[in-house]
């Protein structure tokens, strides 16, 4: 819940880092901006996204957004099952499920996000945690040209607090075994990204890791100085 009209200089800045460079570099704005963020990165190889969306695709649901709704808007992922949407709006594995299927069937690359509480790292559950949420949050129709995964850690998330590269490690294998298992080797090629209080400073180590393809990055993607920062270091 961040962005105003002036953070659209912000996006237009990042717009030269995504045409330099070679990976994706999406942009996650709230939904008052996905218009105008889509406007201003027009021409450019930066991407656009919301941050999330019903299961259904239209409907009486006064103050959702269809998956529909942001594709209209320009958007081409959506977050879903955000640690704080799974926290504050108490959504279920299922839920994510539904809305990422129905995002995928809208033409939507889905982000879906996992992760364990520091109560649960502490109780040795991180793994049967994450292979829980993936296995009731990822539905059966995703592949690797629909569907990101997103680790983030919620005891991470805003806290400065990042996992040992071990703990990266660990857990990214892991998701990397349970996608292929499932879906095979398309499974395999589904690329996971590693969020949680990543920065300039720490985002090459991370993006060192085995099986980490990339970064949802919160705080940091604010600054187009930051984010281009992070991305860089991606390309390093």
């Amino acid at each position: 819940m961040n962005g105003l009209s002036c953070s659209l200089e912000e996006v237009m800045a990042m717009t030269t880092t995504a045409d330099r460079l070679d990976c994706d570099l999406v942009v996650i704005p709230p939904f008052t901006l996905i218009e105008r963020a889509c406007a201003a990165s027009k021409g450019s190889k930066l991407l656009i996204g919301g941050q999330d969306c019903h299961a259904q695709k239209s409907g009486a649901f006064t103050g959702d957004v269809s998956a529909d709704m942001l594709l209209d808007a320009g958007a081409k992922f959506v977050i879903l099952g955000h640690s704080e949407r799974r926290t504050e709006h108490g959504e279920t594995d299922a839920l994510v499920s539904a809305k990422a299927a129905t995002a995928i069937q809208s033409g939507l690359v889905a982000i879906i996000c996992v992760g364990e509480t520091q109560d649960e790292r502490d109780a040795n559950q991180t793994l049967a945690v994450i292979e829980r949420q993936l296995a009731g949050s990822v539905p059966d129709t995703a592949t690797s040209a629909n569907t990101v995964v997103a680790y983030e850690p919620v005891w991470a998330i805003g806290t400065g607090r990042v996992p040992t590269v071990a703990q990266i490690a660990e857990v990214h294998l892991a998701i990397h075994a349970a996608l292929k298992n499932r879906f095979g080797d398309d499974g395999g090629s589904v690329s996971v990204l590693y969020g949680g209080s990543v920065k300039p400073s720490n985002a090459q180590s991370i993006f060192a890791i085995e099986y980490v393809d990339g970064a949802l990055v919160g705080g940091a993607s604010l600054k187009a100085s930051d984010f281009s920062a992070i991305a860089e270091a991606l390309n390093a």
